[in-house]
């Protein structure tokens, strides 16, 4: 792994125990200008890391301190995300700029990463989560596109769901919106959309976008919510 030290000024103090990794893409049109903002002090954002297409990772907060890279958002009621968590940003210019597959060599890199991260944290591979997760209303990453698999052929995360959805059937539309809060995601009766979508796009893309329909439901209840 090439590792450059690019330091940030955009941290403070953390406060709390990490348990937890959340998983970014840029979204800006290249990883020179993502990372140029990440140090900005005016933009006051930052990431712990960020790994760029060709493997090389930015490291940019000390991961004992607080960067400031999920905003507002919450899982389980919580909504102390920076505190808790290590944020990696990926490069990666989005659905706004041309979202594109991740390239091998950068998963690579960052399995490589979180394997790191969880070790020294004791992080459970049901705690890393993609921003979306934590901020479904506001944020969409890193999408549909990231390969999940990945990381949880390598022990790190939560596999995305792989089955036909015919367990789904039978699944009562309240149970599913239950599990969907048991998980963790922010989703209120009645304001469960965005939420809904965030579930999706980390677990079975291929119903993005569809309710729930039988795929999502047996996806959902696929998963240990304790």
């Amino acid at each position: 792994m090439n590792l450059i030290d690019a330091p940030s000024p955009n941290f403070d103090q953390r406060g709390r125990a990490v348990d937890m990794i959340v998983l970014h893409y840029t979204g800006m049109k290249t990883g020179r200008e993502a990372i140029a903002r990440l140090r900005d002090p005016a933009a006051k954002v930052s990431a712990h890391y960020c790994v760029d297409e060709n493997g090389d990772v930015y490291r940019l907060v000390d991961e004992n301190d607080r960067a400031w890279h999920a905003g507002v958002g919450s899982w389980k009621g919580d909504a102390n995300i920076n505190a808790r968590s290590i944020g990696i940003e990926i490069v990666n210019p989005g659905h706004e700029f041309g979202y594109r597959d991740f390239p091998s060599e950068q998963i690579d890199t960052l399995v490589a990463l979180v394997g790191e991260i969880r070790t020294r944290h004791n992080i459970a591979p049901a705690l890393v989560l993609g921003h979306s997760d934590v901020a479904p209303r506001r944020k969409e990453d890193p999408g549909e596109k990231f390969p999940w698999k990945r990381l949880a052929d390598a022990g790190l995360a939560i596999a995305p769901y792989n089955g036909d959805g015919s367990e789904g059937a039978t699944v009562a539309y309240e149970d599913a919106l239950r599990k969907l809060q048991a998980i963790g995601y922010d989703a209120p009766d009645g304001d469960h959309a965005a939420a809904l979508l965030a579930f999706q796009r980390r677990h079975c893309p291929a119903s993005l976008g569809q309710g729930f329909d039988v795929r999502t439901k047996a996806a959902l209840m696929a998963i240990d919510a304790s």
